[in-house]
């Protein structure tokens, strides 16, 4: 027989009552949740941040370069660029009129002449006839003047014998004392004439009036020449100059040449000597007016036998560029150091004995390319910092490098060893 279905024992009441106790009592445990984390959060939110507090780490000290002050006797590098000139030129012209008729084998350009070398020579055969003219009218006056001295002594004679006394002014006339003079006088200016002919004829050939090299020519052979015309270029070889620029603040460790001894002494060079040759010159003046640019002062540096004649020394051209090293006289208790240790305003960093930046401004009295002078401000064994820093404050703290003129003399020699 079929089964029959077992009939539930629980009522639909009891069961509805069973599951809304569950619902009740898991919303109730979520809220509690809810709020728990609510609190927890509201209490992380209002706690202010804890944070460890730690020592501040300082930062390494800057290691800069130092070089010790130290007084001595110094002087400043000074260097110029001159171009060379001739200190005796020439430009050789006739002194009478002709025809040039040649100039001579020594009168070539670039060859050295001795003082009365021939160089050219005119025509001058209208000179001699002069000369011959004057010669006979010379002749001629001194006859002249031997018969009135002739004259004059028969005139005494007669004087005499005449026996009576006359005026000094009747007795001049009477021995022909007038006459005598206008004889004396004729021959006097014929002898002037003779020489004045025998001077124009010589001059007709041209000659060196000193040691020097010929430039050069200025006509060519044949050429009509009048009084005055210019025939050669004449450059004295025996010394050179050499005009240079310099700041005003250099005169004071210079001096030039005059009768107490000689100029301060200069080093040349230039770019055309091989091997690095130099010659020696000497400061002989210093000249009243200022370069036109650049207002500096203007020097003449003397350089003797400048094209090497005698001592065989590079040849120094007339229109070279040369470079010039001054040897300056030094001055006593200054301070010598790197320019990259100035500061602008005149100022120095100087590390203390507690290893701290100072400042201290300086009295500097030459500003070089590579190195200062500095008269006060400083005191010996003082550290100067010659490194470039960032942002140097006053107090600040550095580190200095051990450089080799900080050492002693014993250690100096160690390292190097």
């Amino acid at each position: 027989m079929p089964a029959l279905p077992l009939l539930s024992l629980s009522s639909p009441g009891r069961a509805g009552r069973r599951q809304r106790g569950r619902f009740t009592l898991g919303a109730l445990l979520a809220v509690l949740v809810l709020a728990a984390g609510a609190a927890g959060a509201w209490w992380l939110v209002s706690q202010p941040p804890r944070i460890e507090r730690r020592a501040p780490v300082e930062p390494p000290a800057p290691l800069v370069d130092t070089v010790l002050a130290q007084r001595q006797a110094a002087a400043p590098s000074l260097h110029g660029f001159g171009r060379v000139i001739a200190e005796r030129e020439a430009h050789l012209a006739s002194r009478v009129s002709g025809e040039l008729l040649e100039f001579t084998d020594a009168a070539l350009p670039g060859r050295v002449v001795e003082a009365g070398s021939v160089l050219a020579r005119l025509d001058d055969a209208d000179l001699r006839l002069a000369l011959r003219e004057a010669e006979a009218a010379l002749a001629q006056a001194e006859a002249a003047l031997a018969m009135e001295r002739g004259e004059q002594q028969r005139a005494e004679t007669e004087y005499r014998s005449f026996g009576r006394e006359l005026s000094a002014e009747r007795r001049a006339l009477v021995l022909r004392q007038p006459q005598l003079h206008q004889a004396e006088a004729e021959v006097e200016r014929a002898r002037a004439a003779r020489d004045r002919a025998r001077l124009e004829l010589e001059r007709a050939t041209l000659t060196a009036p000193w040691r020097g090299m010929v430039q050069s020519r200025l006509l060519g052979s044949g050429s009509m020449v009048n009084n005055g015309t210019e025939l050669l270029h004449l450059v004295d070889v025996s010394r050179f100059w050499i005009r240079v620029s310099l700041p005003g603040e250099a005169l004071g460790w210079l001096h030039a040449a005059d009768a107490n001894g000689a100029g301060s002494g200069v080093t040349l060079s230039t770019r055309t000597w091989p091997g690095g040759e130099t010659r020696r010159g000497e400061v002989i003046a210093i000249l009243p007016a200022l370069e036109e640019q650049g207002l500096q002062a203007q020097l003449l540096v003397a350089v003797d036998d400048p094209l090497g004649l005698d001592n065989g020394a590079a040849a120094l051209r007339l229109g070279d560029m040369v470079r010039l090293e001054f040897e300056a006289r030094p001055q006593d208790d200054l301070f010598v150091l790197p320019a990259a240790a100035l500061r602008p305003g005149d100022e120095l960093w100087l590390l203390d004995e507690e290893e701290r930046l100072r400042r201290r401004t300086v009295s500097v009295i030459h500003r070089g390319e590579t190195r200062v002078l500095i008269a006060d401000g400083l005191e010996d064994g003082e550290r100067v910092v010659t490194s470039q820093l960032g942002q140097p404050r006053t107090g600040m703290r550095l580190r200095s490098r051990i450089a080799d003129s900080e050492r002693p003399a014993g250690e100096r020699r160690e390292s190097r060893s």
